[in-house]
């Protein structure tokens, strides 16, 4: 058995009621226990939390981990989405994408996560060269988030991928990874036709796995209206993309009634904030569509657009813009977001919370600075006060993997250095 028990919270929010002045018991990587004066099983791990609020580990329900290798390139900002998947495509051929580019940059991109609180994250890869070694891809991936102790559910996703090639490398690589981490899905109704869609839909239905794609970011409206005449969402739900066990991101430009649809549908929707409003892509309405019933999580994308993966900073941004879209979202709505909103829509029930039987992922934030002086309500705090806001511990399956800020078993300096050395020698040989 191993144990850890969380001693003396300021309080705990476990994702449906804030409990104050209390410790939280974890064995064998579940909650067991949340309460005043919990006694520590022998041989018990004790981690302090005095002064400190605890919430479950962060959903990052959307990202593409090869592009942390990617971040703030020239020709990027202030541009057409068109142009800008040109830019990126471009980017992406100059240096190579293979299982070792693919692994140290999953590396960064995990550690970052970690580090900012994300202890799952959904990795929608797109870029599958010809003749990629797509197991090892994938493979390398998972060895980062092995070595980091992230949780990672990698979706398989297509970009104009022949459709054959995508649904007999997704088959074999659910038969390769363990379970409940491999989802599948196009970019976009812009990227693949229905024959994709067809094609991954009949996989995900034989394996029993989630499916995610992404609509109604610019291109994709531009494209489907030049391409069949209609819009993104009509297109999905003819070609059975709308419905349960489907998640649709970014939604920036949905009508009412498309809201209305999705709602009803049971697709889930994860909203991307971080990488939709600053590149000027739209801002999906996550209040209405929250109020219409869906449930929405919340994703950073990937480092091209967003160059960061700092997911509570894109809650506080979501929580900030949120007018724009015509309904204000409260601070609890968008950390449920960011927490059970994402663990849903990947079917994983278990994370996202921190009640008894739920999985053992949790972040610690130290309350006691000068940014956190003066609060009222320590919840939303954690939102509105301290841009950039870091955990000061992150626990994962019961083990903690950053103590006091940093990671505990990897120097992220030396994987920083690894990439960085990585892409210059590919680059000076190109």
């Amino acid at each position: 058995m191993s144990a850890l028990l969380v001693r003396g919270a300021a309080f705990v929010w476990t994702g449906e009621r804030v409990v104050s002045d209390v410790d939280l018991l974890c064995v064998d990587g579940r909650v067991v226990e949340i309460g005043p004066g919990v006694a520590a099983p022998p041989g018990a791990a004790v981690l302090d939390a005095a002064g400190c609020a605890v919430i479950p580990g962060l959903v990052n329900a959307h990202h593409h981990l090869l592009q942390s290798a990617f971040r703030t390139l020239p020709g990027t900002r202030g541009v057409p989405m068109r142009d800008w998947l040109g830019v990126m495509n471009a980017a992406y051929r100059a240096v190579g994408v293979d299982p070792e580019l693919c692994g140290a940059a999953a590396a960064v991109g995990l550690a970052e996560a970690l580090l900012c609180g994300v202890t799952t994250v959904a990795d929608h890869h797109l870029t599958w060269p010809a003749g990629a070694d797509h197991a090892g891809m994938a493979e390398a991936v998972f060895g980062a988030a092995g070595a980091l102790g992230a949780r990672l559910v990698f979706v398989r996703g297509t970009a104009g991928d022949d459709p054959d090639v995508a649904a007999s490398a997704a088959d074999a690589l659910a038969a390769l990874l363990p379970p409940a981490s491999l989802a599948v899905g196009p970019a976009g109704v812009h990227s693949d036709g229905r024959a994709t869609f067809d094609a991954l839909r009949e996989v995900a239905v034989r394996h029993g796995l989630p499916r995610r794609t992404q609509a109604n970011e610019q291109v994709d409206v531009v494209v489907a209206a030049e391409r069949y005449g209609r819009r993104p969402l009509e297109l999905l739900e003819e070609w059975g993309w709308l419905e349960e066990g489907v998640t649709i991101a970014h939604l920036c430009a949905v009508t009412d009634a498309e809201i209305a649809r999705v709602a009803a549908s049971g697709a889930t929707v994860t909203h991307a904030p971080g990488c939709d409003l600053p590149m000027g892509w739209g801002l999906a309405p996550a209040g209405a569509l929250l109020d219409a019933g869906a449930v929405v999580g919340l994703g950073t994308s990937g480092g091209g657009s967003n160059d960061a993966g700092h997911l509570l900073a894109d809650a506080r941004l979501a929580l900030q813009a949120s007018p724009l879209s015509g309904r204000p979202l409260t601070a609890v709505e968008v950390l449920t977001m960011a927490t059970r909103g994402g663990a849903l829509g990947l079917a994983r029930s278990e994370l996202g919370s921190l009640e008894p039987g739920a999985a053992a992922d949790l972040n610690v934030y130290d309350l006691s600075g000068v940014a956190d002086a003066g609060i009222g309500d320590p919840l939303p705090a954690l939102l509105w006060t301290s841009p950039g806001r870091r955990p000061r511990d992150v626990v994962v399956d019961g083990s903690v993997v950053v103590r006091c800020g940093a990671l505990v078993d990897t120097d992220e300096r030396a994987l920083a250095s690894s990439l960085h050395d990585l892409l210059t020698a590919r680059r000076s040989a190109a």
